[in-house]
């Protein structure tokens, strides 16, 4: 008998479409299968040969988590080049170095989360590092080009799956999980949903995620708009992926659901299709799918769709087509080209804020280099490990040599004695090992934080001067003289064990607080004070140490001497990017920490020619009036400090342009969670104070001369163009910025709105000549009386630049567009949330799949305004859709109220609607209609009748 191979399945087909390969793939699985995918540790199916997969694998500005990988500026960072062929570049990179990790260790995965696309509208987010710009169109471009580098260029198959984070409305950490952002219909179209449309109509998005948050009273996870909005961008199959742990927030923290049954089925049918929940243990997500089938509240059909679009994703990456994935095999990792990339990435993010003739430095500058960040390149939550490694300070040394750079870190030297009078004492620590060496020979370098093999501190005679550094808030970081830092293990001892503060718990910071004429140390991360034992220092809940600070040495005083003996001083200040202004924690304020102030001024006082360099990830508030150079930069990576020395330098015309707007006050902020960009005027779109630095903003170290704007309608599309000249003598990029205004609007338009831009290099005396073609819809609004996109006819001044406020030219443009029609409310009723303005009032869920109602804020009397309604021959008749109870007075106009109503009794919960209706005299022709709503009632729906 002759053995006969068995036949190919259908699935392993290369020469069939995906769709029908997926079909068959999915027609094998049992039900128990689908189930298990819907994790995201999705087990191997060993008797179809279909191996295990996992969804997730972060890859903000390089692969983060998995070791040593090339470290790129932060997302901030790239935002600020204006340059999507560079960050199309970066992504590429960051793509090529997932696929040579997952060769050599298969926990890499290929379905990349990343990039943040969430606007930062709110400078005082804690992740403001990872959002690209406040603006939803530079966000877009930035993002499409960093996906379009992640996926590759192959028309079948995808380097790296990306997945956009985080749908939606997000920009708060303070109790991110439980606070809804309320969202009126033109925020969420012009500005929220507009971040993440571009990005996934050009076919370079795999998926996105859900964020923690809800939105317009309803969690993000079982958001109406993945169904009727994002899924209707695309006929590709997008792979929703949900947040770590929000699948539980939906029964334990939001209580939006009673069982965690009912929550699983939700989120599934509203499109979430992999949960990332419970870690690795799949079992309580397969509990909670099979009690939703056994309740009837799921189908397997339900299941089908959600596994189909996993599988989609999963032929994309070629896991089924070995051979013919073009991607598969040994890929570039830690290549020159990707260091010099990441170099090139760090020098095109630097933005010369202020500069007043005191740079480029001049070769033999004498250059002191001051401040907690000086000789830091630090990492955040989402970065790799560092292979190469630069600081400002390694960088100045290497370009103006070591004899001509003088360094004073700034931090105060300490001794903390105790009642005792002994005084806190670090032991040496062991001779290290030699570190491991990954792949390629690269460094391994092992977190020292957590350890408790090394030994505790100790209190005796000798003390130890540690370093104090004062982040803000009351919040330090204390390091041993050997530059470890203070850390805190699991068993619950104080160690110098940690090369620099991080985790997702810090265990590295401390406050003092005052006790008499002393202190006690509260360790952050434990909430416990230090307590002095017999077996060492450690944190306990009880008998803290009183500890009397002895400062042996005031950083402003080092400041002070080296800044008086050099030509220039360069001060490094800014942030850390573990501690004060991170996932799960917003800051509370714009300014400098006071101990980076007081070295400020100490620098200034020595010598006023003083360079101040901010590394940081979002904006801060400091006056630069007496400040004759001032730069910022998001931490730039493993090239940063060699990227800045040579912008110091004038190797490199800095050209680097604000991705968001630097206030010049605390005052000058919204509420934090006050999502209205239009109603709250703010962003660089709405604002109407004078800002510290406005969006785009970016000095060069050459001169740029703008030609005559010219624009016209051509073939449906405007047309526009310009020229730029390189006018000095220096090479150096300029980013040309095109802006819109609407003349004389009808409703509340942006005071100027970015429309294009581009970076482009002219050599000295060289005329570009830029041209764009913008579609219509480019000039639309969000129009609320009719429910879509709507061009207004008009005049439009058009105006080109090299900032938001600094026009070089402008030219007026009249559009025919469609004009304005009353509401027609007699036909259509008025929605709650489709007011023009409102005071009081936040939207809520109307129910909890899908619609949206209004309720007064709680203490508050809410006010709707809905402009120019047409009564047309005249009504007699109002009905308000309401739930709860409280009351709903309509007026027309600035006339009296001519109903009020208020249900008789509360309905029986939030989403228990009810019709009420009153009769009044007749009203007909045009009118404003307001709504006066007062006590916790919802307000879904006004109708007229006649």
């Amino acid at each position: 008998m002759t053995a006969t191979t068995p036949p190919t399945p259908p699935f392993r087909d290369t020469g069939l479409p995906f769709a029908k390969r997926i079909d068959d793939l999915l027609s094998r699985l049992t039900l128990d299968e689908k189930i298990g995918f819907l994790h995201q540790f999705g087990p191997a199916v060993e008797r179809l040969g279909v191996a295990a997969f996992r969804t997730g694998q972060e890859a903000l500005h390089g692969v983060a988590w998995m070791g040593p990988a090339t470290v790129f500026p932060q997302a901030v960072g790239l935002g600020a080049t204006w340059n999507e062929e560079l960050v199309r570049r970066v992504g590429e990179a960051v793509s090529r170095e997932a696929r040579a990790m997952r060769v050599r260790d298969e926990r890499v995965g290929l379905n990349v989360w990343a990039p943040v696309v969430n606007l930062l509208r709110h400078p005082l987010w804690g992740r403001n590092e990872e959002g690209y710009s406040e603006d939803p169109r530079l966000t877009s471009a930035i993002a499409t080009a960093y996906t379009h580098g992640l996926r590759g260029d192959h028309p079948l198959y995808w380097r790296t799956a990306p997945v956009l984070k985080h749908w939606l409305a997000h920009n708060n950490e303070t109790e991110r999980d439980t606070t809804s952002s309320s969202v009126r219909p033109r925020v969420l179209h012009e500005y929220d949903l507009r971040a993440f449309r571009d990005t996934v109509e050009a076919g370079t998005v795999a998926g996105v995620m859900p964020a923690y948050n809800l939105v317009n009273g309803r969690p993000n996870h079982v958001s109406p708009y993945l169904r009727e909005q994002l899924r209707t961008w695309t006929e590709e199959d997008l792979l929703v992926c949900s947040d770590a742990g929000a699948p539980s927030n939906l029964v334990d923290s939001e209580h939006y659901f009673d069982t965690h049954e009912e929550a699983t089925a939700a989120a599934l049918r509203a499109g979430v299709d992999s949960f990332t929940d419970h870690g690795t243990d799949s079992s309580t997500v397969i509990g909670r799918v099979r009690g939703a089938l056994e309740r009837g509240l799921l189908t397997e059909a339900d299941l089908d769709t959600a596994v189909r679009r996993q599988l989609s994703v999963r032929f994309r990456l070629g896991e089924f087509d070995p051979g013919a994935d073009p991607y598969a095999g040994k890929q570039p990792f830690d290549t020159p080209e990707h260091r010099a990339l990441a170099q090139e990435a760090a020098e095109q993010a630097i933005v010369l804020l202020r500069n007043e003739d005191l740079l480029p430095l001049a070769p033999d500058t004498r250059i002191a280099v001051v401040g907690l960040l000086a000789d830091e390149c630090k990492l955040d939550w989402y970065s790799g490990s560092l292979i190469h490694r630069s600081t400002p300070l390694e960088g100045l040394y290497e370009r103006f040599h070591a004899d001509r750079v003088e360094f004073a870190e700034g931090v105060d030297r300490v001794l903390l004695k105790t009642s005792a009078g002994t005084f806190l004492h670090v032991p040496p620590a062991p001779e290290a090992p030699e570190p491991a060496r990954g792949a390629e020979g690269a460094l391994d370098p092992a977190l020292l934080a957590g350890r408790t093999d090394l030994p505790p501190l100790t209190a005796g005679p000798a003390g130890s001067e540690l370093a104090l550094a004062d982040w803000g808030e009351g919040v330090l970081t204390l390091r041993a003289p050997d530059g470890r830092y203070l850390s805190v293990a699991e068993d619950g001892y104080v160690r110098a064990s940690a090369d620099q503060p991080g985790g997702w718990i810090v265990q590295e910071t401390f406050r003092l607080e005052p006790h008499g004429d002393c202190h006690l140390l509260r360790h952050v991360g434990t909430g416990r004070h230090v307590q002095v034992a017999a077996d060492g220092v450690k944190v306990a809940d009880d008998d803290p140490e009183v500890f009397e600070l002895i400062v042996a040495e005031r950083g402003e005083d080092a400041v002070t001497r080296a800044a008086a003996r050099a030509d220039v001083v360069v001060v490094v200040a800014g942030n850390d990017p573990h501690i004060n202004g991170r996932e799960t924690e917003d800051r509370t304020t714009l300014r400098l920490p006071a101990q980076q102030e007081r070295l400020l001024r100490a620098a200034r006082a020595a010598n006023p020619r003083t360079v101040l360099v901010l590394t940081s990830a979002y904006p801060y508030a400091v006056d630069p009036s007496d400040l004759p150079a001032m730069l910022w930069t998001a931490h730039g990576g493993q090239a940063a400090g060699t990227a800045l020395a040579r912008v110091l330098a004038g190797d490199v015309s800095p050209a680097g342009r604000l991705p968001q707007t630097w206030y010049a006050d605390d005052a000058d902020l919204p509420d934090l969670l006050d999502y209205d960009v239009i109603g709250g005027r703010q962003t660089y779109l709405y604002f109407e104070g004078t800002p510290l630095f406005p969006f785009g903003h970016g000095l060069s170290y050459g001169a740029f001369s703008y030609g005559e704007l010219t624009a016209g309608v051509v073939d449906s599309a405007v047309r526009v163009s310009f020229t730029v000249t390189n006018s000095g003598d220096v090479t150096a990029d300029e980013v040309p910025q095109l802006y819109v205004r609407a003349v004389d609007p009808s409703v509340p338009r942006p005071r100027r709105e970015l429309l294009a831009h581009r970076r482009v290099g002219p050599a000295p005396g060289e005329t570009v000549e830029l041209s764009f073609v913008l579609p219509l819809s480019a000039f639309a609004f969000w129009d609320v009386a009719v429910g879509r996109w709507r061009v207004e006819p008009g005049a439009y001044e058009l105006l080109a630049g090299a900032s938001s406020e600094d026009v070089r030219s402008r030219v007026t443009l009249t559009l025919d567009g469609e004009p304005a029609a009353a509401r027609a409310v007699v036909e259509r009723g008025l929605d709650g949330a489709d007011f023009d303005e409102q005071s009081g009032v936040e939207i809520v869920d109307r129910d909890r799949s899908a619609g949206d109602a209004v309720t007064a804020v709680a203490g508050k009397e809410g006010e709707l305004l809905f402009r120019r309604c047409d009564f047309g021959d005249g009504v007699t008749g109002v009905a308000v859709e309401v739930s709860g109870e409280g009351s709903a007075e309509v007026s027309v106009g600035d006339g009296p109220v001519l109903a009020s109503l208020s249900p008789s009794a509360p309905t029986s919960g939030p989403y228990d609607y009810s019709t009420l209706r009153a009769s009044f005299a007749v009203v007909d022709g045009v009118h404003d209609v307001r709504v006066r709503l007062r006590g916790p009632l919802r307000l879904a729906r006004v109708g007229f009748s006649g």
